[in-house]
């Protein structure tokens, strides 16, 4: 592999690393101020619920646990972790 091609394989496996974990970020944030029952009407707590509610949407209200805090964990603790093992492994399989 040349040394060209070898450096654009690295700065992609960093970038897909960088991009898991801002997500990662995002999520485990709105867990926090969901948590710490930040106020809803504030501009920054209400983009970081929506783009969290975006990013785990496909994990949101995946699990029926009777306490709201317990499925908010779980959905977006699940998407949290998903993103960063998968963002990670691929980065490695880039880096190889």
């Amino acid at each position: 592999m040349s040394l060209s091609r070898r450096n654009g394989t690295l700065q992609a496996a960093k970038v897909i690393t960088i991009v898991a974990d801002v997500m990662a970020v995002i999520l485990g944030l709105w867990i926090l101020m969901y948590l710490l029952d930040a106020n809803r009407a504030n501009d920054l707590v209400s983009f970081i619920q929506d783009v969290a509610r975006w990013l785990a949407g496909w994990s949101y209200d995946l699990f029926t646990f009777d306490e709201a805090w317990a499925r908010v964990v779980s959905g977006y603790g699940l998407a949290a972790v998903v993103y960063l093992f998968v963002g990670h492994a691929v980065a490695g399989r880039l880096r190889r």
